[in-house]
C-alpha cells in the first residue's frame, strides 16, 4: 500500500466506517473474533447506514455470519479474485475515470491483466462461483463509499505484498480513497502495532520508514546529537548499516545457517522484549536455534513461552518489565491517533519500566549519553541545541522522549505533537465528536483525537482521513505522496495540471518540497538565515521552514502525484497470481509458477519455485491448512492463558475438521488426532468436527504453547507461572513460504495430512 500512494497505514478509522461508510468488504479477517471493538461499529454502519458487508474468507467466520455475502474462497487465490472483480469493473464501465486519468500511472496494465481473469478462471482458480463473482463486484462497484478491510489472511502469504497492493488498487480504481466512508482500513490486533512498526521495529529500516541509506543516518545523527563517525564506529564495519537485518521471521537461520546467509557471524545472543517468538513459524528452527545460543535474554512482565521453547538449563535470563498500568507515554492506534496513557500504580516489586532496562543497558555498555542526548535537544528559533549538558540526568520522561519523535520523525509528520498536546486531548474525551473525531468545543476545539498522524506542525489538527483532497491542507487534507520520482518511462509522475486539492495555491501536479525547488514551487522567497537553517528535503528540515511555508501556501509537503499501480522496484511489478509454495492444485503450479529463488534479503536466501517444484506436495499432503484467532486468547495467548477464567473457555488446543474429512480418516469428535506437515514436523490436538470449513481444509488456532510434537514442555515453566491450559503451537507446522518485500511467514496457505493419534 505505501508502494500505492505514499504511506502504509490505515486510512481511514472505525468511527468514520460506522458514520459513513455504506458498502463494506472484509478479505482475510475475523475481526468480529480478533477485534471486537472495531467489529462492532461495522456493525453501527449496519444498523445507522444501512452499509452492506461481504466477507471473503476460507472459513465461515462468526464474522461472515453478520454478512450480506459471504465468499468462500481458496486460501492464496485473492488476487485472483480481485482481478475478476477487476475484470468485471472495467468490463461495466463501472471505474471512477476522471481519477483514474488525472491522479494514477499504470492502470492500463491492471486493466491488461484484468482482461484474463474471466468469472470462469477465477471459479477455476479460487473456487469461487462465476454467478457469485458478478454478483458481489455488482454490489460492491454500485455503492459509495464504499470500504475495504483486511488483516493477517491478507498479509501472511508468500505473495503479501502483492496482495495488499491489490486491494489498494481496487479501492483506486473505485474512487473510493481520500473519502469519508471509504478508504483501505488494516485491521491491527493489537492496540500499538502501528505505533511499534512507526517507532523502526523492523529490521530494514530506521524509524519512520527512513530507511538505511547515508541520507537517513545523517538525519538521526543529527537530531539525535551524535557525531556519526561515533556511529559508524559502533558497526563492524560501516557496509552493514546499510543492509537490512534479520528479520524476525527467519532471524534463526542466523544461528543455524542452513541456508545461505549475509553475515560477518552467526547469531549468538538474542534479546527478546515485547514479542512472543512463539508467534512466528517454523517453531521447530527456532528450539534448534534457541538451544544453540550462548545465551536468551527476556524482558517481559511475566514469563515469555521463549524460555520455556528453548528447553536448556542454563543461559536464560528474565529481567521483570512493568506492565502497561506502571508505565505512562503514548500508543499509536490502528487509525493512527496517538492515545495518551496515564502510570496507575508506580512499578511493583522489582519490575523497571521498558525505558529503564534499556537506560541501564546502555549505562553497562558505555553509550549512555549517545543514547539519551536525542532527549536533551530542542528546536530554539528554527536551530537544533542542546538544553541539557550530558551530565544532566535529569531527563523526564516521558516528555523528552516525545520531544524527540517530535524533533526528527518527520517522514509520517509528528511535528505537531507533544506530551502536552495529547494529555490535553486525554482530559477532553468528552469535548470530540465521536464520528468524526473532531473537537467541538473548549481547548481542543478544531484538534482530531488522537492527532492522527500525520500532523504537520503545532497548528495542524491531525489527519484522520489520508489522502483526502477535499478539504484544505490546513484542516487534514492533501493529495497523493510524490515518493517515487517526477518520471517513469518518460510519463509524469505528478497529478494532472487540472487537478489541485482543495485550498491548495499551488495549482495542479508538484513534487515534494526540498531546499533546491521551494522558492520555485511554493513561489515564496527564502531570507539568507533560512537559506542557511533549511534542510535538504521536507523530511530531514529539522528547522521546521519547510513546514512553514506550505502552510502559508495551504500545500502539502509531500507534493501532489499520482498513485501508481507498477512497482518497479519489486520482483511483479503489478500484482500477479501465484500459486502458493505448498499448492493443493499441481496443474494451477504450472500455469502461475512462484517466483524465482531469492539469493538474498534480510541478509538470507530464500526459496520460492525450488521448493514449489519439488513435488507434488498435494500428493503426500492433501489437505489444506488455515489458521485462526479465539477471542479470548489475543495474539499468541501467553498472558489470557494465565487467567484461570479466559483459559476455562478453550481449555485445550484443537482443530475444526468437517465431519466428511475426519470420518475419511476414522476420526471420531473430540478425538486425538496428529497434524504432519511438508517440513516433516507434526502436532497433536483434539479434532472437533465443525461445518465451518469444507472437506478439503481444516483450521486451527494459534493462542497455545508449551507443547511441541507430543512432548509436554510444563517441566520449563518455573514453579508458580505454568498458565492454566498450554498445547501445541500451530506454528510448528507452518508450512515453508516467505514474502519477498517483507519476508512475513506463509502461515495461511500450506498443506498438511491429519491421522488418527
Amino acid at each position: 500500500m505505501a508502494n500505492t500512494w505514499g504511506y502504509g497505514a490505515m486510512t481511514n478509522n472505525f468511527s468514520d466506517v460506522a458514520a459513513n461508510a455504506k458498502m463494506m468488504i472484509i478479505f482475510g479477517a475475523n475481526t468480529a473474533v480478533a477485534n471486537p471493538i472495531g467489529f462492532k461499529h461495522i456493525l453501527q454502519a449496519k444498523d445507522r447506514n444501512g452499509a452492506k458487508l461481504i466477507v471473503v474468507d476460507p472459513v465461515y467466520t462468526k464474522s461472515a455470519v453478520h454478512a450480506d455475502e459471504y465468499v468462500r474462497i481458496r486460501p492464496g487465490t485473492d488476487i485472483a479474485f480481485v482481478y475478476g472483480m477487476l475484470h468485471l469493473i472495467f468490463k461495466n464501465g463501472w471505474e471512477d475515470k476522471e481519477l483514474i486519468d488525472k491522479r494514477t500511472y499504470g492502470v492500463d496494465k491492471i486493466r491488461e491483466e484484468a482482461a484474463k481473469w474471466t468469472p470462469e478462471e477465477v471459479e477455476n482458480v479460487t473456487g469461487v462461483p462465476a454467478e457469485q463473482l458478478i454478483r458481489i463486484t455488482q454490489m460492491y462497484a454500485s455503492v459509495k463509499p464504499a470500504t475495504l478491510f483486511w488483516s493477517l489472511g491478507i498479509t501472511q502469504h508468500s505473495v503479501g505484498s502483492s496482495n495488499t497492493r491489490i486491494l489498494a488498487i481496487l479501492q483506486l480504481v473505485l474512487g473510493n480513497m481520500g473519502k469519508k466512508g471509504g478508504g483501505t482500513n488494516i485491521i491491527r490486533g493489537h492496540d500499538n502495532v502501528q505505533g511499534a512498526t512507526d517507532m523502526g521495529c523492523l529490521a530494514d529500516t530506521l524509524p519512520a520508514y527512513y530507511g538505511l541509506d547515508d541520507g537517513a543516518w545523517n538525519h538521526f545523527t543529527q537530531f539525535w546529537g551524535v557525531d556519526r563517525e561515533y556511529m559508524n564506529s559502533r558497526f563492524f564495519e560501516k557496509k552493514w548499516m546499510h543492509e537490512k537485518g534479520f528479520s524476525l521471521a527467519k532471524w534463526w537461520q542466523g544461528v543455524l545457517q542452513e541456508e545461505k546467509t549475509h553475515s560477518n557471524a552467526p547469531v549468538r545472543v538474542v534479546w527478546v522484549q515485547g514479542t512472543g517468538i512463539t508467534s512466528m513459524a517454523h517453531t521447530t528452527k527456532i528450539q534448534e536455534a534457541l538451544k544453540k545460543l550462548d545465551m536468551i535474554v527476556i524482558a517481559e512482565p511475566f514469563v515469555n513461552e521463549i524460555a520455556v521453547l528453548a528447553d536448556r538449563p542454563d543461559g536464560i535470563y528474565i529481567l521483570p518489565a512493568t506492565t502497561q498500568y506502571e508505565t505512562e507515554g503514548y500508543v499509536t492506534a490502528t487509525n493512527r491517533s496517538m492515545q495518551w496513557r496515564d502510570q496507575v500504580v508506580k512499578p511493583i516489586y522489582e519490575s523497571k519500566e521498558d525505558q529503564e532496562i534499556m537506560f541501564e543497558f546502555a549505562k553497562k555498555f558505555g553509550f549512555y549519553k549517545e543514547y539519551t542526548r536525542g532527549m536533551k535537544m530542542e528546536i530554539i528559533d528554527h536551530e537544533l541545541k542542546q538544553t541539557k549538558s550530558d551530565d544532566d540526568d535529569s531527563i523526564v520522561w516521558p516528555d523528552d522522549a516525545t520531544r524527540e519523535m517530535s524533533i526528527g520523525l518527520l517522514s509520517i509528520g509528528l511535528r505537531g505533537i507533544s506530551a502536552e498536546r495529547l494529555r490535553k486531548h486525554q482530559r477532553n474525551w468528552e469535548n470530540f465528536d465521536p464520528d468524526s473525531l473532531i473537537g467541538l468545543r473548549g481547548e481542543v476545539k478544531g484538534e482530531y483525537y488522537g492527532l492522527p498522524w500525520p500532523c504537520w506542525d503545532e497548528k495542524h489538527p491531525g489527519t484522520p482521513i489520508l489522502w483526502n483532497s477535499d478539504i484544505p491542507y490546513e484542516e487534514g487534507g492533501m493529495g497523493f505522496r510524490n515518493r517515487f520520482g517526477l518520471e517513469h518511462n518518460g510519463v509524469s509522475q505528478l497529478a494532472s495540471y487540472d487537478f489541485t486539492p482543495v485550498g491548495c495555491k499551488v495549482k495542479g501536479g508538484y513534487p515534494q518540497i526540498t531546499k533546491a525547488n521551494i522558492e520555485e514551487v511554493l513561489n515564496v522567497r527564502l531570507t539568507k538565515r533560512e537559506q542557511e537553517l533549511i534542510g535538504a528535503t521536507w523530511s530531514t528540515d529539522l528547522s521546521g521552514i519547510v513546514l512553514e511555508k506550505c502552510r502559508q501556501r495551504s500545500a502539502c509537503c509531500l507534493g501532489n502525484a499520482r498513485a501508481r499501480t507498477i512497482v518497479w522496484e519489486f520482483p511483479d511489478q503489478i500484482p500477479l497470481h501465484r500459486e502458493p509454495i505448498h499448492s493443493p492444485r499441481w496443474d494451477l503450479v504450472q500455469k502461475y509458477p512462484a517466483l524465482p529463488d531469492q539469493e538474498k534479503n534480510f541478509r538470507v536466501e530464500t526459496k520460492f519455485i525450488s521448493e514449489q517444484q519439488k513435488q507434488d506436495w498435494s500428493k503426500d499432503f492433501p489437505t489444506i491448512i488455515s489458521s485462526m484467532r479465539l477471542v479470548n486468547l489475543s495474539g499468541a495467548g501467553m498472558l489470557e492463558r494465565t487467567s484461570k477464567y479466559l483459559a476455562s473457555i478453550t481449555p485445550e488446543m484443537f482443530a475444526n475438521v468437517h465431519p466428511e474429512l475426519a470420518e475419511k480418516y476414522g476420526i471420531k469428535d473430540g478425538a486425538m488426532m496428529w497434524i504432519h506437515s511438508p517440513q516433516g514436523t507434526k502436532i497433536k490436538v483434539k479434532c472437533i468436527h465443525n461445518r465451518s470449513v469444507t472437506p478439503d481444509r481444516i483450521c486451527l488456532p494459534y493462542n497455545f504453547a508449551g507443547m511441541l510434537q507430543g512432548v509436554d514442555l510444563s517441566y520449563n515453566y518455573p514453579e508458580g507461572t505454568k498458565p492454566y491450559t498450554i498445547g501445541e503451537m500451530s506454528n510448528t507446522i507452518t508450512n515453508y513460504g516467505f514474502d519477498p518485500i517483507t519476508q512475513i511467514s506463509e502461515y495461511n496457505a500450506g498443506l498438511c495430512r491429519i491421522e488418527k493419534a
